[in-house]
């Protein structure tokens, strides 16, 4: 085994975390579509499915190190949210939260001397300054625009500046 269980437990979790994510993203984007807005609906089908890349990213490690797949439970994502700016914000405090859970590994694995896995999780560490920086952006622009002109946000995204 090239994993200790207690790591392959974090990341089983974390693989868990990750499909949670994915979710949550579908959820958002059935928010936007049904507010017609089918720019930030297709932005964030498509956070779903990197959300869900990760998971499997995650889970093919565990397997390749020999550490046991679990996957654990996966919570249920909000369903409602009561205004686009509400929608982002959940988006970002998620994004923050994974940052968080993805240092506690790369924590543990230092901890153990576990190089592989740090070298593994460097990729995580970097696609999370990607994520928390792509929902600030998104956060201030729709701030920026307002409730009422969210349509400029769809332009924004038109133009490719997610």
């Amino acid at each position: 085994m090239l994993i200790s269980s207690a790591l392959a437990a974090a990341i089983n979790t974390q693989i868990g975390n990750e499909l949670a994510a994915s979710l949550q993203y579908h959820q958002i984007a059935a928010h936007f579509h049904e507010m017609h807005l089918l720019q930030l609906a297709g932005l964030f089908h498509k956070q779903a499915t990197e959300e869900r890349e990760h998971a499997e990213k995650l889970l093919k490690y565990v397997l390749e190190t020999g550490g046991g797949l679990r996957i654990p439970a996966v919570r249920a994502p909000m369903h409602v949210f009561p205004s686009a700016e509400a929608a982002v914000e959940a988006a970002l405090s998620w994004e923050r939260e994974v940052t968080g859970q993805i240092k506690g590994l790369m924590d543990l694995a230092a901890r153990e001397g576990d190089y592989l896995a740090q070298g593994f999780l460097q990729w995580f560490v970097d696609e999370q300054l990607e994520e928390v920086t792509k929902m600030q952006r998104l956060l201030g622009v729709i701030r920026m625009a307002g409730e009422r002109n969210l349509l400029s946000v769809e332009a924004y995204l038109v133009h490719g500046h997610a």
